[in-house]
């Protein structure tokens, strides 16, 4: 047990405070439509298609042949840092950070320059936390909070673009840290190969995800389809589900229907939120994560504009602000002493930065 809450603290957390609320709201009839179905099946579609994508070796291809283009340890590590913001606004901050953080390991290393490993990645991890907020794909409180605003991908992209823009122009200006050494690259080696039928098979699936994305078909047709497909085809990517996650969300989504059926609690917890959505969602973050202040939040206010922006920004700052932080420290872990050393000093100084620089543009157009 204490070694499952030591993997699982969020998981764990969420578990008891949903056995906890329902002493308040005994459990009735009403505990399944706490449930947000729509948000579990695209995290759980999502993360499939986008394991079984990493499967077919395409990022990494991608990744290989954008760098064969590098001659310098400013360029080399810009492509990887730049890798993560773009990507990650389609296949996630996460799986960003896991398909790039151990190759930029592998790619600097190759090259002589462990030096700037901590550096570049705790780059990578700022530039996947926000090059992911533009869109519904990005991350799982995006995709949790937009579909529980019902509102379209053109009103979030507007909501966020701002913050968005700003963070690529702090990214691309942090770039002139890196120094213009050169870097040897193995020019010569040739790429990986991709899977052509696998990757025609999890572009299909993804297609079908924005489809759903977009309300344009119901997501039980999404989930019957990307079960179907993967059942028939590549079983083992189901394997590979963060199913903890998925729990965890219905942890919070039952403790937040609870919580909000008992009109003392309510009431108390909407006064405390209401008109500072961004910077109690922000200090939340801090301390317990992004993905669960927007959980926890989002019961107890109507703006949920505001808390997007929030808990977006929360993002940043601590390790433990985003869960996709800890993927980047767990690689650098590997590392030697001195790497894990500088990494959190650097880590912990970019992030409090870029902290700043959006709370700022929050406090001016929020």
């Amino acid at each position: 047990m204490t070694g499952f809450i030591k993997r699982e603290p969020v998981l764990t957390a969420a578990l008891i405070l949903a056995v906890v609320s329902c002493f308040f709201n005994p459990p009735g009839p009403e505990l399944l439509s706490f449930i947000d179905f729509r948000t579990l099946t695209l995290l759980f579609c999502l993360m499939a298609v986008m394991k079984g994508f990493q499967k077919t070796g395409l990022f990494s291809v991608g990744a290989r042949a954008l760098l064969g283009r590098t001659k310098s340890l400013r360029q080399t590590s810009g492509a990887l840092i730049l890798l993560c913001f773009f990507t990650s606004m389609l296949i996630t901050n996460d799986v960003a950070l896991i398909t790039f953080v151990p190759f930029a390991i592998e790619v600097l290393t190759a090259a002589g320059k462990r030096a700037a490993i901590p550096l570049t990645v705790a780059m990578q991890t700022v530039a996947a936390n926000l090059g992911s907020i533009l869109t519904p794909l990005g991350n799982p409180q995006n995709l949790y909070l937009y579909s529980l605003s019902g509102m379209s991908v053109t009103a979030m992209v507007k909501l966020m673009l701002p913050f968005w823009t700003m963070s690529l122009v702090l990214v691309t200006l942090s770039l002139l840290i890196f120094k213009k050494d050169a870097v040897s690259q193995n020019k010569g080696a040739a790429l990986p190969s991709m899977n052509k039928i696998s990757l025609t098979v999890y572009t299909v699936l993804f297609a079908i995800c924005m489809l759903c994305v977009l309300r344009l078909i119901r997501y039980i047709v999404l989930l019957a389809a990307v079960l179907a497909v993967l059942l028939a085809y590549d079983r083992r990517v189901l394997l590979k589900v963060d199913y903890s996650l998925l729990l965890t969300f219905v942890g919070f989504f039952i403790f937040i229907g609870n919580m909000s059926a008992v009109p003392a609690v309510n009431g108390f917890l909407r006064s405390i939120i209401g008109g500072r959505e961004v910077l109690v969602s922000v200090l939340s973050s801090q301390v317990i994560s992004n993905v669960p202040a927007a959980l926890l939040l989002s019961g107890f206010t109507s703006r949920l504009d505001l808390l997007m922006i929030g808990v977006n920004i929360g993002g940043l700052g601590t390790l433990i602000a985003s869960m996709a932080s800890l993927i980047s420290y767990k690689y650098i872990a590997g590392c030697d002493g001195n790497i894990k050393g500088r990494y959190f000093g650097l880590f912990t100084g970019l992030n409090l930065v870029f902290l700043a620089a959006l709370s700022a543009l929050a406090i001016i157009i929020a």
